[in-house]
């Protein structure tokens, strides 16, 4: 005796499930188990035998009620599953060669059908080194890439200047070339772009003496590059459209990614700027005033008071890193206590007379 199949099961769903979850199951098994891909041909059988039936609410309604003995069902002569499976009454009927079925949106790319897409170029990705100020405070810099790009004398269209376009014969003008790929199953139609016109539907009565027709061609060009403000060592910039053109499509993108060279002096803490700063003892006891020199190449006068420890911070507001607008981070200096190597005779003196006063 024939054991009816569980379709549900099959597909991995619940009887409950709309036929939005049945159509995205039947996507996901027939992708995994299509023979083109390297699956198994039994197994991609029974997934499209149970979408037969659960895909179509009124064999649907008709399975639910007697199961799989209804008509249509998917149990046939000998136990062959697609015995008594009626494929004519899935899609289109029969042609010459063998049912012919229309996936469609369905298999799409698995089969390269579906609605046609705009091509797109290839990304690019590319470092860069900048100095330490200049990633401070945002600079611009100019690359030579050499990179598939639109053709400047035909704009892309890949016919000589002042000449026509004309319908592509290939695809009478649609941009799309349907094909009928043989399959266990029987036929299966897709839709690709037309190589012929790439996928434009025209085509040059002649061709740009400078891209062969093609529209883009491979070049060197100048890309300006405007880095912002407070970028920080590591981080990526995305220019769209400034990657590989592609024609009738549209251009990838360019990402930069930012290498920033250390500074001798500043060290980036966030938004801060940090800087080692060593006080002589003198000055670390009776306080003094220092000039730095501040990331900008400006002279700051910064007032150090008497320091209470042998290591303090100091902090000059709003001379860091720009952070937006007007905005900027904090400078940090950090102040160390520099202990004199050597002393002479009369320092040592001077410095026995602190300790006889308790310092």
């Amino acid at each position: 005796m024939l054991m009816a199949k569980d379709y549900y099961q099959i597909l991995g769903v619940d009887k409950k499930a709309s036929q939005d979850d049945i159509k995205k199951a039947f996507r996901k098994l027939a992708h995994k188990h299509h023979p083109d891909k390297g699956g198994d041909d039994a197994t991609f059988k029974e997934v499209t035998e149970a979408y037969a039936i659960l895909g179509d609410e009124k064999k649907r309604r008709e399975y639910d009620t007697y199961g799989q003995s209804f008509p249509g069902g998917g149990a046939g002569p000998q136990g062959n599953p697609f015995g008594g499976f009626d494929f004519s009454q899935f899609q289109q009927g029969f042609g010459q060669g063998g049912v012919q079925f229309d996936f469609g949106d369905l298999f799409g790319d698995m089969f390269g059908g579906g609605a046609a897409r705009t091509p797109r170029g290839r990304d690019i990705s590319i470092d860069l080194e900048i100095p330490f100020k200049d990633a401070a405070f945002g600079t611009e810099r100019t690359v030579l890439l050499a990179k598939v790009s639109t053709c400047d004398l035909c704009m892309g269209s890949g016919a000589k200047p002042g000449t026509e376009l004309e319908t592509c014969k290939t695809c009478n003008g649609s941009g799309q070339v349907h094909e009928v790929r043989n399959s266990i199953l029987g036929q299966f139609a897709s839709v690709r772009p037309c190589t012929a016109c790439d996928g434009s539907g025209k085509i040059p009565k002649e061709k740009c003496p400078t891209c062969k027709g093609h529209g883009v061609l491979r070049k060197e060009e100048e890309i300006k590059i405007s880095i912002p403000a407070g970028i920080d060592n590591g981080e990526m910039i995305r220019m769209p459209r400034q990657g590989e053109a592609v024609k009738n499509g549209v251009a990838g993108d360019l990402y930069v990614k930012v290498h920033v060279k250390p500074h001798a002096i500043f060290k980036r803490e966030g938004a801060n700027l940090v800087m080692d700063l060593p006080v002589k003892l003198t000055d670390a006891l009776l306080g003094t005033t220092v000039s730095i020199e501040t990331l900008e190449g400006k002279t700051l006068e910064v007032k150090i008071p008497v320091m209470k420890r042998a290591e303090e911070l100091l902090r000059v507001r709003s001379k860091g890193i720009p952070t937006g607008g007007s905005s900027r981070g904090d400078l940090i200096i950090r102040l160390e206590v520099a202990l004199p190597q050597k002393l002479s005779g009369k320092a040592k003196k001077s410095v026995d007379e602190l300790k006889a006063e308790g310092l």
